[in-house]
């Protein structure tokens, strides 16, 4: 059957999420926060990790793409807006749509879009974008999709940090909510093409928003490009630049690969 291209532009039904105290530290584990930041580890006033947002506003759960093997998608590009500060205890009601799928060639990229409100209030909180990659799913003749410039600039970065991550930590950040095998079966993630299971990429982007958020003093918005996977264990390297009102970013593992690239961050109080 392939991928459903009636989905695109089509509003899902809402689905309300409600988080705790709990929750939130857990996250906070789970992408590499320790002892140096109890802040965000622990109840003594506690705050929440400005990328929990990318949880919180998730798109809701059992909608099909189309009939594909689910070993052939991996996560290509996460984006997120906060319009306030997310509280340790929540809630949230969330709508998001297919806004694009498109021909790679040697798959398909689906892009999309979801909008969390509150659900006291009915206020924006979080505005989240997204893009999975389908290996083998491409080759239908649409677009190939709009074209994102970046550079990195020729300077030294203006901050440089590297966080370990430890074997475990995979499982340490399922347990957030995503039981993707690929992170966890040995069997599974060779299917998959990888000799191992890989670092969650959304596990990486949390402690690149760490990073972020340390060096710049607060994160409002943050958005990267995954290009290559993260085995637990691995370091990663978090180079950033400033550039007037915004921030450039890159990920990198020990040998130099690009884990995230295209980073783009806007600070935030």
């Amino acid at each position: 059957m392939g991928l459903d291209h009636g989905l695109i532009g089509v509003d899902s039904e809402p689905v309300e999420r409600t988080w705790t105290a709990k929750d939130t530290m857990l996250y906070a584990l789970g992408v590499g926060a320790g002892i140096s930041e109890l802040e965000y580890t622990t109840e003594k006033g506690q705050r929440v990790l400005p990328t929990f947002a990318v949880l919180a506003a998730q798109a809701p759960a059992g909608r099909r793409l189309g009939d594909f093997d689910p070993a052939m998608l991996v996560h290509a590009e996460q984006a997120f807006e906060l319009h306030r500060e997310l509280p340790p205890v929540g809630g949230v009601r969330t709508s998001s749509r297919v806004t694009g799928i498109y021909d790679k060639g040697s798959g398909a990229l689906v892009t999309t879009e979801a909008r969390a409100v509150d659900l006291a209030t009915g206020e924006p909180v979080i505005t989240s974008r997204s893009a999975v990659f389908i290996r083998g799913e491409g080759g239908f003749g649409g677009s190939r999709g709009p074209r994102a410039e970046w550079a990195e600039p020729s300077r030294a970065p203006d901050h440089k940090v590297t966080y370990p991550t430890k074997p475990e930590q995979a499982l340490i950040y399922r347990l957030s909510g995503d039981y993707n095998p690929l992170h966890s079966d040995p069997d599974f993630a060779a299917r998959a093409g990888f000799p191992r299971p890989i670092l969650h990429g959304l596990c990486t982007y949390g402690i690149t928003g760490r990073a972020l958020l340390h060096a710049l003093g607060g994160l409002r918005a943050m958005s990267g490009r995954f290009t290559s996977p993260v085995f637990p264990g691995e370091s990663l390297t978090v180079s950033i630049w400033l550039d007037g009102d915004g921030v450039l970013f890159r990920t990198t593992k020990d040998d130099g690969t690009v884990v995230l690239d295209h980073g783009r961050a806007t600070r935030g109080a």
